[in-house]
Order: structure tokens, then sequence, then C-alpha cells
């Protein structure tokens, strides 16, 4: 059975509201939750940002569905050695129920100190090199590591879960991919990608679970959720490598009439057609993805998760297309 899950959005929504989204999405029948890792939203109208690891200690106390980063990244604004810190400490307040999502990130969060962007075959590098010491540092022994990228000494975790915490990697690329088969708990994607879900498995990912997610914006005006979401994340539609290498939520914005409402309209699931949203996430399902996180793009988060609750996840959950 494929599992649905809600996708929690910092960029958008404060720490009260996140918290309160959480508890709705557990009374709606959503079966886990992702919550997404920024310094920075992607754009002023976005407007939030909350550290993302305070807000997961309040959910552990709301909820009591699994929790996921989607995605830390924990190679340059945070060591990977404080990430470990978080993630083990997490995973012991959610008793278990956290998995801890990576990737390489993005200019946009992680640039802040003024270090350099390392091109995208380095930041894999690190990637890995980050999971190797948070890795040790979940077995609760003293670790030492000298490596290309980090350095540890004396570092020791007192405080960690009776498992060590499973690490998902994020890949959007044959490179990233190859690498979450390889090392990797887990493996994320965005897209609803045979081929990538096909070369996870084969490269090493085996029987691991496969995890995406998808946004929408519920509403009964159609146009007016396409307004919404070309207001607020017009920059999902952005192509190639701008996501990664541009470092301010201005300079997304500058590019944002590149994307049009038309372009929305015809890329993201907005309105009250029940037939569109389960078979834009059962899409999902259909090309062999285990998990399923939805994000609700606008205010109407009461309206999303009532019509989940009533229209959608019902028919999922009786795999009805």
């Amino acid at each position: 059975m494929v599992e649905y899950g809600c996708f929690l959005s910092t960029e958008e929504f404060g720490p009260a509201d996140l918290v309160e989204q959480a508890r709705m999405a557990e009374q709606a029948g959503f079966q886990s939750l992702w919550i997404s890792d920024h310094f920075h939203p992607w754009n002023d109208e976005q407007g939030q940002s909350p550290f993302v690891w305070s807000v997961i200690g309040a959910l552990s106390e709301a909820v009591s569905l699994p929790i996921g980063t989607a995605v830390t990244c924990p190679t340059v604004r945070m060591h990977p050695a404080v990430v470990a810190q978080a993630a083990a400490t997490s995973a012991v307040m959610t008793n278990g129920r956290f998995r801890l999502g990576v990737g390489s990130g993005e200019a946009l969060n992680e640039h802040i100190f003024g270090d350099a962007w390392p091109p995208a075959h380095v930041r894999l590098e690190m990637l890995e090199e980050s999971i190797q010491v948070m890795r040790q540092l979940f077995t609760g022994k003293e670790v030492n590591h000298s490596g290309p990228h980090y350095t540890v000494q004396n570092a020791r975790l007192y405080t960690v879960p009776d498992e060590p915490v499973p690490i998902d990697i994020s890949g959007f690329g044959p490179q990233a991919t190859a690498l979450a088969a390889r090392v990797g708990d887990g493996y994320i994607t965005m897209m609803p990608e045979v081929s990538m879900v096909e070369q996870f498995r084969k490269g090493g990912g085996g029987g691991k679970p496969v995890s995406g997610g998808t946004k929408v914006c519920y509403g009964h005006d159609r146009d007016e959720c396409v307004r919404t979401v070309h207001r607020l994340w017009a920059n999902q539609l952005l192509p190639g490598e701008m996501g990664q290498v541009l470092p301010s939520p201005r300079h997304f914005e500058q590019l944002e009439p590149l994307i049009t409402e038309d372009m929305v309209s015809q890329n993201v699931v907005c309105g009250d057609d029940v037939d569109e949203h389960v078979g834009a996430l059962a899409a999902f399902a259909d090309a062999g993805f285990d998990r399923v996180y939805v994000n609700q793009i606008g205010p109407d988060q009461r309206g999303f998760f009532d019509f989940y609750r009533t229209k959608v996840l019902p028919q999922l959950q009786e795999g009805v297309r």
C-alpha cells in the first residue's frame, strides 16, 4: 500500500500555523509528514522561514505522525555534526518516527555566510562525506574524522535513538540518484518518473522506500487558485539549475515574468476537481513510489484538509483513479 502524507511548507507558514496544519493532517487521515528546511523563502510573497528543528520539536508533541525533512542540506550552512545532533534529538522526541531527508542544497540557503557555492559534483562529494560523518555520530560513540571537506574531533552524541536515523537522499538527476541508490536508506524525488525509480532500484536501492512530493492549490474558483500559485510558487516552474544557483529571493522574483499563469494552469493541480487531485497523486503510485506527500498552496488550509479527508484520500486508499 502506498502511504500518503502531508508536506508542510516552512517557506509559506510560521511555526504556529505549521503545527495546526499537522494536527489537521492527522485528523484528515494523512499517514506522515514532510517539512521543508530553508533559511530563506523562495520569494518575499511566501514570507516565512522558521528554524525547522524548533518546529519539529513542537510537531513531536502535537501529533503522532512520522516526520521527515524534505530536505535538509548538511554541507555548508550547517556542519554535518550539528545536523546529526538535531536529527538524533528529533528521532528521540518522536520515538523513532523521524527520517532525515538530505540533498545537495541551493545557494539561496547555503551561501549566507559568504562561502563559495561549489559546482554540482563537489556538492555531491560533500553530501556523501557528510552522510558518513552523521552515521558515525548516530552510533553514540566518539568520532574523529578528517576528510577532504570536514573535520570532526572528539565528537560524541549522548542523546541518540535506539536505532540510527534513516537518511533519505534527494535526487533529480542521474548522479544524485546514483548516490541515493548507493548510500541512502531511501530516495526522494519530486516528479513521478518511472526511469528515476528504476535507476534507484537497479543501482542498489532495492526495496528501500521511494518518496515523492507535489504541490496543489485546492479551492472552488480554479482561476483564483492559478493566480495564487503564480503569486506564491512560480519559482517551481523555473527550468534547469536556476533553483540551485540563484542566491536570493529577489533573484527568483526577477525571473517570475518568465512563468505565465497559463504555465501554472497546465502544470499544477488547481481547483476542486477530485479526479485531478487523485490523478496527480496516483501518478506517483503508478511510477513505483512508496510514499507520496502533498502540499496545499495558499491560505485555504482547512478547506484543503476537509476536501482530502472526504473526497481524495478515500479514493486513493481504495486504489481508485
